[in-house]
């Protein structure tokens, strides 16, 4: 494993020493090899949230196996749930829900939703949406088309049901409007049109439209629509009217996204104005936190980091500039986003900052809880800022991207990453990157804008970035 998948940071012991740290966890948490299990947000280091799964798995660790690992690693995590979608059905039953609509659980053993708070258990649904972005996000990765056939479309269908349903319209609006969400910022409860969750809700309606048109060019479709009992031309026909109308909320003043309707009615202040009291959700009350405009992790943010394709550079670098600031990083999950973005944006230092952030969590303890164990989906998260933070990595069209940059810290970092049946290493330093495949099928890639075949060694001058 460690031939495969570690990473070399020379110059910068802190930052070595964090992934290395990363790699190891990741490694010994999870092997893909049952399809029964998943991960738990401690590993095997501390029995806090009892090991069960959260959406953890499919917005953060996914992309780690998809690249350090054989395929079938991340698409037992994906039946993992495939199982699952028959309780998922049954939550979504006993909060009103009909006709096969699902609502994955926010933690789970079985399936069945094992959650005790009920801002979290009936509001923070937005997990939905990951678990539907891990099939989109697999499939992009390794171009397993079937798999949609096979399992992912009936979940789709489930997920998207229940997003048709969750929505109502609004006559003042004349819009379709999500009232009462809990969005990835858990520092905001119970709150009406949360951007990312109405986002993610619109794209996953939009993406099973899709999968239903590819099965279907496949003919394969019908067995699908029959044992789900779907009506192709009256469901996607009121999926498109969701999609057409449901307000995102928007200030046109600042040109930003709203985190949800309501938000600018609160104090905007910067964290570095907070003097004490840190980590806040150790230090404030709970109406204190609730009432600020603070942000424990990333919410607008986590949706131009899953859709940034969606959007211009202009449109990200305003929303990150607005949002960044606000954001105090008291949740695991929430450092890797904006490192990855900062990157994206040529914010070097602060991609550094953010980096050293994850990478160091636990070993550095800054948020004071690591006698809980520690932050596994940290650990996921500090692979990404190296790879498609500092690397650049994206997949577009099924051609694996680089745009490769190293921070002034490091002299130099390498690592490997697999991708469609070839392992690359690569390697950057202050003057140059190095990219070699040492199978002999050529692979197409494209680094810094520029597509090219990459069968032995290639060595281009970082100039060039």
């Amino acid at each position: 494993k460690w031939d495969h998948n570690d990473i070399v940071i020379k110059g910068d012991i802190a930052a070595q020493q964090g992934i290395l740290f990363a790699i190891f966890q990741m490694q010994q948490t999870y092997t893909g090899e049952d399809e029964r299990l998943n991960i738990g947000p401690k590993g095997f280091t501390g029995e806090k949230y009892g090991g069960v799964t959260y959406w953890d798995t499919e917005a953060y660790c996914i992309p780690f196996y998809l690249s350090t690992s054989d395929q079938k690693v991340a698409r037992n995590l994906l039946i993992y749930r495939y199982k699952h979608l028959q309780k998922a059905i049954e939550n979504a039953q006993k909060l009103g829900f009909t006709d096969g609509a699902a609502l994955y659980p926010m933690v789970t053993m079985n399936g069945e939703e094992c959650h005790n708070e009920w801002e979290i258990t009936f509001e923070e649904i937005h997990r939905n949406g990951a678990i539907a972005y891990a099939i989109y996000d697999y499939i992009r990765y390794t171009g397993d088309q079937a798999y949609l056939a096979e399992y992912g479309l009936e979940v789709l269908i489930a997920i998207s049901r229940f997003w048709k349903q969750r929505v109502n319209w609004s006559e003042e609006k004349q819009q379709f409007v999500m009232l009462g969400v809990t969005g990835p910022n858990e520092y905001e409860n119970n709150v009406n049109n949360n951007w990312y969750t109405n986002y993610i809700a619109a794209w996953t309606l939009k993406y099973t439209i899709e999968a239903i048109g590819y099965v279907q060019k496949e003919g394969k479709v019908e067995p699908i629509f029959e044992k789900t009992g779907f009506d192709a031309e009256i469901e996607i026909a009121g999926w498109q009217q969701v999609i057409d109308n449901l307000h995102l909320p928007y200030d046109p003043g600042r040109e930003v996204f709203l985190q949800q309707e309501g938000f600018l009615n609160k104090e905007i202040l910067t964290v570095d104005q907070i003097p004490e009291h840190r980590p806040i959700n150790q230090k404030w009350s709970w109406d204190r936190i609730l009432r600020s405009c603070f942000i424990k992790q990333a919410d607008v943010l986590q949706g131009l980091y899953f859709f940034e394709e969606d959007f211009t550079e202009a449109i990200i670098r305003r929303n990150f500039d607005f949002y960044e600031p606000m954001t105090v990083h008291e949740s695991s999950l929430s450092p890797c986003v904006h490192a990855i973005l900062a990157a994206r944006l040529g914010k070097r230092e602060k991609a550094y900052e953010m980096y050293l952030r994850t990478a160091r969590l636990d070993l550095d303890d800054y948020n004071n809880d690591t006698e809980d164990g520690l932050h596994i989906t940290s650990m996921a998260g500090t692979w990404m800022s190296i790879v498609k933070g500092f690397a650049g990595q994206r997949v577009r069209e099924g051609i694996l991207v680089l745009n490769p940059y190293i921070p002034t810290q490091w002299e130099s970092y390498s690592f490997r990453i697999g991708f469609r049946g070839t392992t690359l290493t690569v390697a950057v330093n202050q003057e140059s990157v190095v990219i070699e495949n040492p199978s002999e099928t050529p692979l197409n890639i494209e680094v810094w804008g520029v597509l090219l075949e990459v069968s032995g060694t290639k060595i281009f001058a970082l100039e060039n970035a």
